[in-house]
């Protein structure tokens, strides 16, 4: 074998002719590879870091991001810059994520749309392939509700009116195939009633239409759709999951008005596959120290969100189980993005 090895850059290029040893080769390259890797994983953060939200500014998952963001630059003493990469139902933000350099400076923050956008549309990415999840941030509940000229103040109101005026009555969701276009969607599916959808850039431009009056419901965080209900600017429906919303004891859970759907979500923090997995537990370890800090615990549950801080064993769990069990409500329920 003709084997020669040229210094370049701090990396060992090797050129050789004979092509029989090229294992051989191969694994000797490997050997410097760890050692850039180890290198590498023990200066993490060696730069700015960019935390990606694939959806518009103002909505939950924003500021949440940036909420993270501020607390992480103190860890890290680096800057956090928090950036809306918008389009495709969260896929651009979330492919760019993919496709960057695997060494922890490039964050993927996203909920768990995350795990249903690849099974509603085409997507460039395998989530299970080409992501790795870090850290479940927090978990969270979602409440329907509707703008008060609408006569209607109990779910079984609402549907008996969408019934009675097919196709009349309207919604706004986050954009086409968004986890608000999806609870909507299953929502006409289990309710058997005819909704007219109208897709926004995001849910923070969706609420806002609810509180126009520009159209007549809106699936959103508990977080995002509080404030306008104790103002009475919206009036609450139905919340997802289990627990009741706070205070307004008379507004049914999901599972209890339609048997089987408890669709909490949650947020997390993601990492391009190939990621050092040194460097994958110490932004999990980091993440949890900020998320558990008393000041972190407080705020996030007042604005409606539980601190998980669930780490990257137990989150794959979570992601592989989410995969599937959203893949099954979408395929019974026949569901596309449009």
């Amino acid at each position: 074998m003709v084997l020669s090895s040229i210094w370049r850059s701090g990396r060992v290029l090797f050129l050789f002719r004979d092509t029989s040893r090229l294992v051989q080769a191969i694994l000797l390259a490997c050997v410097f590879a760890g050692c850039s890797v180890s290198a590498s994983a023990s200066d993490f953060p060696g730069r700015p870091v960019r935390l990606i939200v694939p959806f518009s500014p103002g909505g939950t998952l924003d500021v949440v991001a940036r909420l993270l963001a501020a607390r992480l630059r103190d860890t890290w003493g680096q800057p956090i810059l928090v950036e809306n990469r918008v389009g495709g139902n969260g896929s651009v933000g979330v492919e760019h994520v993919a496709r960057s350099a695997p060494d922890g400076h490039t964050l993927l923050f996203n909920a768990t749309l995350v795990v249903i956008t690849q099974q509603l549309q085409r997507t460039s990415f395998d989530v299970n392939r080409d992501l790795i999840g870090v850290i479940q941030t927090t978990a969270f509940s979602n409440v329907l509700a509707v703008h008060p000229k609408l006569s209607v103040s109990t779910i079984e109101e609402f549907i008996a009116l969408a019934k009675k005026e097919p196709g009349r009555l309207n919604y706004g969701s986050g954009g086409n195939g968004s986890s608000l276009h999806l609870y909507m969607e299953l929502l006409k599916n289990a309710a058997q009633i005819d909704l007219t959808h109208v897709p926004y850039k995001g849910s923070a431009p969706a609420v806002q239409a609810l509180l126009a009056g520009e159209v007549d419901a809106v699936f959103d965080t508990t977080s995002g759709m509080l404030p306008h209900i104790k103002s009475g600017k919206i009036r609450p429906l139905m919340i997802t999951g289990t627990k009741p919303l706070d205070g307004y004891g008379s507004v049914r859970t999901m599972d209890s008005t339609f048997s089987g759907l408890n669709l909490d979500f949650w947020q997390g923090i993601f990492v391009p596959a190939g990621t050092p997995r040194a460097i994958v537990e110490q932004i999990a370890a980091d993440v949890r120290a900020v998320l558990l800090s008393p000041a972190m615990t407080t705020r996030l549950r007042e604005m409606g969100f539980e601190p998980t801080a669930v780490g990257p064993g137990q989150f794959l769990g979570i992601l592989k189980n989410d995969y599937d069990r959203w893949g099954k409500l979408i395929r019974e329920n026949n569901i596309r993005a449009d």
